[in-house]
Parts: structure tokens; sequence; C-alpha cells
């Protein structure tokens, strides 16, 4: 078999994706129609500029992955990120989410992560160098 490797274009990338999502639903079918709803929240102050946010999005088996939660530094320890995660969690169990996921760093917030009721199922050592990776979990629905 001859082959040759190069570097994908957006649209390679999308085709490759939209490869795999085909081959996922083969094997678990959908929960909703839409394969992928964003749940991304921000907050804003009074000059309309943006303090904090949290990027998720819910994928087809009733499933919230959490990409990014960011508060300005200015903002921290207000309980900005608590209220976001808060809405977010509230959000996803009015869509019938059963889990949501995400992964911090040592220099992050996986302690407030804890404190919130996630638990850890992953750690990842050395990425980067010299740091941990830290993968978490929250079931919202518990299974009957």
């Amino acid at each position: 078999m001859n082959f040759k490797t190069s570097e994908c274009t957006q649209s390679d990338s999308d085709y490759i994706c939209d490869r795999l999502v085909e081959y996922n639903l083969e094997q678990v079918p959908l929960r909703q129609k839409i394969e992928f709803e964003n749940l991304s929240r921000k907050i804003v102050d009074d000059d309309n500029k943006i303090i904090g946010g949290i990027i998720a999005k819910m994928y087809c088996w009733n499933v919230v992955y959490v990409d990014i939660l960011w508060v300005d530094t200015e903002y921290r320890g207000k309980r900005i990120g608590s209220y976001l995660l808060d809405e977010l969690e509230k959000t996803a169990e009015q869509k019938g989410v059963t889990l949501i996921h995400l992964d911090t760093f040592d220099f992050q917030a996986k302690d407030f992560y804890l404190k919130k009721g996630y638990e850890l199922f992953g750690v990842l050592e050395d990425c980067p160098e010299g740091h941990t990776r830290y993968y978490l979990k929250k079931y919202i629905i518990k299974k009957l």
C-alpha cells in the first residue's frame, strides 16, 4: 500500500472530524437532534467589557464538555467563576445532561472544581513539562 502524509487544510480537518462523528453515531445513537449545542456564557461589566466567561458545548449524548472557564484577574475571588459554573449546571440539568467533564492544570483551578463537586478521574503528568493536567467530571442527573 502506498500513501503519503501532508498538512491538513481546515476543510480536511472538518472532513476527518465529520467521519469520526459519523462513526461514533453508528456506535451510540443521538439522544438529541443537534450534534453540538453551544452553552457558552459571558459576564460583562457596566462598560460592556467581558470580565468572565465559560465556553462549553453539549454533545449529542447529553454530555457537556467545559473547554474554558475564565475570570479577569481583577474580578477573581468575587464568585464569578462559581456563578458561571452554577448557571451552566442549571442549564445542563434542564436539558437532561447526565455528565459534565473538563480539564485544568495545577496552576489553574483544580481545587475550585473539587469544591464544586467535581471528581478527579485522570492525571497527566509533565503536561507541560513540570506541570500536571487534571481531568474532572460531575454527574448532573443520576441514572436510576
